[in-house]
């Protein structure tokens, strides 16, 4: 048998990108030794494949059942690692803290664990706290990242659980077992002689555990930084992914560093491949799940955008395309592969990917289209979970309403003088600079960088469902941090560079997350499973909306986007032969306990033709809604198609911003598509063009809506 040809074998048998089974396991099915599985043959990678992301296991809702397929429900799904015969194994972090097995036809069960702890014992009767990275050893034996509990744990095939290493401590420690420490692990990854490297991701460290469970650490100074060389003095930035090369070498994904690393079995480390600092939309940033193929290419996931970007052997890094999402030139949507919060990743061996996705409590597959296979639903969309009668606000008094000082869907400018650079994605809040910002619900932090924007006005801090943003994350007005689940970081020169939040970190309703900062508000997203959804959904306590929106013109544009202004009997005229035309519509709304300067954004838009009797027109009788902002598009270019050129503010705060609403241009469920209204087809005559712009609790425009047309 050739070296190719054992290679082959060898990565046959690699999970979630740790080589498990070896020469031995190879070796094993070719003399036919007892209980030997038959080793599965990988595939000629392709570079650059077309890619259909389609759902395995979870509905899109929270929840902990078992069973098959799409009727699973996850709390918070991060590692995933696939077995010879092709049985997936996820850690389910969040409320469930347990170890979830799915067959191949999708069928999910529970292997152990079920309660928030720190348990020995079989199935159900053993403990996790937060399980994050998992991998698979020759045996069938799976590790598991225990992050809350700050210890490697081992699960037989049969459930039993024990503990590989770590105190339950949080600390820095080298030894053997319990006498060994880690600081919140993240990802685990098997080598061919069994041992198990762990990214210790709070320490900045990679560990290795022997088979007779001695730690020692292999690469790494403990502070965070970003230098390469020999591994004893090499820096990581909160190392979190791991998988191993063919040939044995380490890969590291180093998430703040947007970096992916690699420790060389000469005990060098080096950058395989970094984002561009200056490109936020890079598919390296943020790096977080990763495989590793048998012909030398890399899968890696991003928790920054979503997106899963294949590294070819001569290190060029491309996003995979999703053939069901097609790009937009000129709007901002590239068609490439994007999820909303990918975790875990398992190499198959036809090369397709498992992955999954913790914001939409899902497990995809990834994998080239096959012919006759149908494409998933046109709108892919999560159902909208429920909610109680209340919800507490993030100021206080939490149980009384606030001035609302900003929408969902409200155009944002840049300082750079783009008016239009993007959506406003959630729901701002009045509050003085300095005032505590609250926690509106208890939950635990599912995000191994849950915060962002340390000293910036965009700084924030996502937690569950919510993001808050515009505040000092986990400090005082004065910048003191609140207390131990915050951690500051200084640089090497002692200056404080961000602060540092735990996975599985906990915090309740009540408690304080930081302070408003010069923004004077706090900004909530609301994401509960993938995209943002519109924050008025949530039953804040006591807000009232009794103001109708307010619409200020109407414009119909030719082709050129320039408006019509020649009239005749006071009405506008409309000739049949311009064919499409545009509408603009510039509009706006308040709420109860707005001041009288301020303006909010519309949440439903469309427009009906009527005849001068007031009866509709034909295909009319009901309003043609074009713009719903109940949830809004990733691709921030989408900005401009909802908006008109006249729309929005240059910089924050130094004018009233104007809504100028493209009505002729479609935002439906999240859809963004450019479209026109077609006077052609319309007979000549006198019409009514009257608009629907309503906000969220029901209150309609009723003055201004209406403009007279003459279409000739």
């Amino acid at each position: 048998m050739s070296p190719n040809q054992i290679k082959l074998a060898l990565v046959g048998v690699a999970v979630s990108g740790a080589l498990v089974g070896g020469v031995a396991a190879y070796l094993a099915v070719q003399h036919g030794r007892p209980g030997a599985v038959a080793v599965e043959q990988p595939v000629a990678t392709l570079p650059n494949w077309a890619a259909r992301v389609s759902t395995l296991a979870g509905d899109g809702l929270p929840g902990a059942a078992d069973g098959p397929g799409k009727g699973t429900r996850f709390a918070d799904p991060f590692g995933v690692a696939r077995d010879r015969a092709g049985n997936l194994y996820l850690a389910d972090g969040g409320a469930n803290n347990s170890i979830r097995k799915i067959a191949p036809d999708g069928r999910s069960t529970t292997l152990a664990g079920s309660v928030e702890g720190y348990a020995e014992g079989s199935g159900t009767a053993a403990a996790f706290n937060t399980p994050s990275g998992v991998a698979l050893d020759a045996g069938g034996n799976l590790y598991v990242a225990d992050t809350g509990n700050n210890a490697i744990r081992k699960v037989t095939p049969q459930g039993l659980v024990s503990t590989l290493a770590g105190d339950g401590m949080a600390g820095y420690r080298d030894g053997k077992g319990a006498g060994a420490q880690f600081n919140g692990p993240l990802a685990v990854a098997v080598a061919a002689d069994g041992a198990v490297y762990v990214a210790d991701t709070y320490n900045d460290r990679i560990r290795r555990i022997a088979p007779d469970g001695t730690v020692t650490t292999v690469a790494g100074t403990g502070v965070p930084g970003l230098v390469d060389g020999p591994a004893a003095a090499a820096r990581f930035d909160t190392p979190a992914g791991l998988a191993f090369t063919s040939s044995g070498e380490l890969l590291i994904a180093d998430m703040v560093n947007n970096a992916i690393r690699k420790l060389g079995k000469d005990g060098q480390v080096t950058t395989v491949a970094a984002a561009p600092e200056d490109d936020r939309d890079a598919p390296l940033r943020r790096p977080l799940a990763l495989a590793a193929t048998a012909d030398g290419y890399i899968y890696v996931a991003s928790a920054r955008h979503g997106r899963v970007a294949q590294i070819t052997p001569a290190g060029a890094v491309a996003a995979l395309v999703d053939v069901d999402h097609p790009p937009q030139p000129g709007y901002g949507a590239d068609g490439s592969v994007r999820l909303y919060a990918p975790r875990g990743m398992a190499l198959a061996p036809d090369g397709s990917l498992f992955v999954t996705d913790a914001a939409t409590f899902r497990l995809h597959h990834i994998a080239p289209p096959k012919a006759g296979q149908p494409a998933p639903s046109a709108t892919g969309l999560s159902p909208i979970p429920s909610h109680g009668a209340t919800m507490l606000w993030p100021v206080k008094p939490q149980e009384q309403p606030h001035e609302v000082v900003g929408l969902m869907g409200e155009v944002r400018g840049n300082r750079d003088g783009e008016s239009r650079d993007h959506f406003h994605a959630g729901l701002d809040v009045q509050a003085a600079p300095g005032t505590p910002v609250l926690a509106v619900a208890a939950a635990k932090v599912s995000d191994p960088l849950p915060n962002w924007g340390y000293g910036e006005l965009s700084e924030g801090f996502g937690l569950a469902e919510l993001a808050y943003i515009h505040m000092r994350v986990g400090r005082g007005a004065k910048d003191g941090v609140l207390d131990g689940r915050f951690q500051l970081i200084n640089d090497d020169k002692g200056k404080p560079q961000r602060i540092r939040i735990k996975r599985g970190t906990r915090f309740d309703a009540g408690e304080t997350l930081g302070t408003v900062n010069p923004m004077a508000h706090v900004h909530l997203d609301y994401a509960p499973n993938g995209g943002a959804l519109n924050p008025l959904s949530l039953p804040f306590l006591g807000l009232r909306d009794t103001v109708p929106p307010q619409i200020v013109s109407i414009d119909v544009l030719d082709g050129g986007g320039h408006p019509l202004k020649q009239k005749q009997g006071g009405r506008l005229l409309l000739p049949r032969t311009l064919g499409e035309v545009g509408v603009a519509v510039d509009a706006f709304d308040q709420m109860d306990g707005n001041q009288a300067r301020r303006r909010l954004g519309i949440y439903k838009l469309g427009y009906q033709l009527l005849h001068v009797d007031g009866t509709p027109v034909a295909g009319y009788e009901q309003p043609v809604i074009t713009q719903l902002y109940d949830r809004l598009p990733r691709n921030r270019e989408a900005v401009k198609l909802a908006y008109a050129e006249a729309s929005g503010i240059t910089v924050y705060g130094s004018a009233s911003t104007r809504f100028v609403y493209a009505l002729n241009n479609k935002l439906i469920n999240g859809n963004a598509m450019p479209g026109t209204w077609r006077v052609a087809d319309l007979a000549p005559g006198d019409y009514t063009l009257r608009i629907l712009a309503a906000d969220y609790a029901g209150n309609v425009a009723t003055k201004g809506r209406d403009l007279a047309l003459t279409v000739q």
